[in-house]
């Protein structure tokens, strides 16, 4: 996968890109990450990037010329998804982030200020995205959150080929507990399950414990989940005992 991004502040993914999973996958030659300048594509000699808005108000608003320059500069006719990290934006989702690792070519554009010229949004994004109801100074740490969402769910990147499939919100419901060694520290205990050898057990016990998790922290998530019958009886058990 092909992913750039386009920022006026393209130093802030250094730290990010350079370490962990996103290095790694790097490494492996299953990503590659560029980040470009914005002013870099102005057709002003002052790299001017943002003006006033028309009909007035506060703040400043990103100019359609460095955007659509940019972006016709790095994909040289190809049409790659290009999004624009927005609070007005589909709200980001594990799915939503399965969809676009299937692609090839992502592009990212992260703005500052009051906002974008809404023909950028119009005639060049394909894809607003929010990570949230809420507001930052710019689109890069949204952008980050969405790349390394995306990449650890390319083929190789992860040490294993299924980790990422139990993931929270991977399978609609969030992740069961996990405990590693020692069995017992400071007299709190591993569930016995977990230590018995059981893998039908353990799997029944982890099951249970997903559903659970997300019937007290995130109920709204099993609205739209369709639960199997064996689920939907654990559930029912869960609700007995809980409410």
């Amino acid at each position: 996968m092909n992913i750039h991004v386009l920022s006026l502040f393209p130093d802030m993914f250094e730290g990010v890109f350079g370490a962990s999973i996103l290095k790694k996958a790097q490494e492996k030659g299953a990503v590659e990450l560029t980040v470009s300048d914005i002013r870099e594509y102005s057709d002003n000699k002052h790299k001017q990037v943002d003006d006033y808005p028309y009909g007035g108000g506060a703040g400043m608003v990103l100019k359609p010329e460095p955007m659509f320059n940019a972006v016709e500069n790095i994909t040289e006719g190809r049409k790659p998804r290009v999004i624009l990290m927005c609070p007005q934006g589909e709200r980001f989702t594990q799915k939503k982030a399965e969809e676009l690792a299937q692609e090839e070519d992502l592009v990212f554009l992260c703005g500052h200020y009051e906002g974008y010229d809404e023909r950028i949004r119009e005639h060049l994004v394909t894809d607003e995205i929010s990570i949230g109801d809420f507001v930052l100074t710019g689109g890069e740490l949204p952008a980050m959150t969405v790349i390394d969402a995306v990449v650890r769910l390319l083929p190789g990147v992860l040490g294993q080929a299924d980790s990422h499939i139990q993931d929270s919100f991977s399978t609609g419901l969030l992740e069961h507990p996990h405990y590693t060694r020692p069995a017992d520290f400071r007299g709190m205990k591993v569930p016995d399950v977990l230590t018995s050898g059981n893998h039908a057990k353990i799997e029944e016990w982890r099951m249970e414990q997903s559903l659970k998790r997300t019937f007290m922290r995130r109920p709204d998530l099993l609205e739209a989940l369709e639960l199997t019958p064996k689920q939907q009886k654990i559930l029912e058990t869960l609700k007995k005992e809980l409410l």
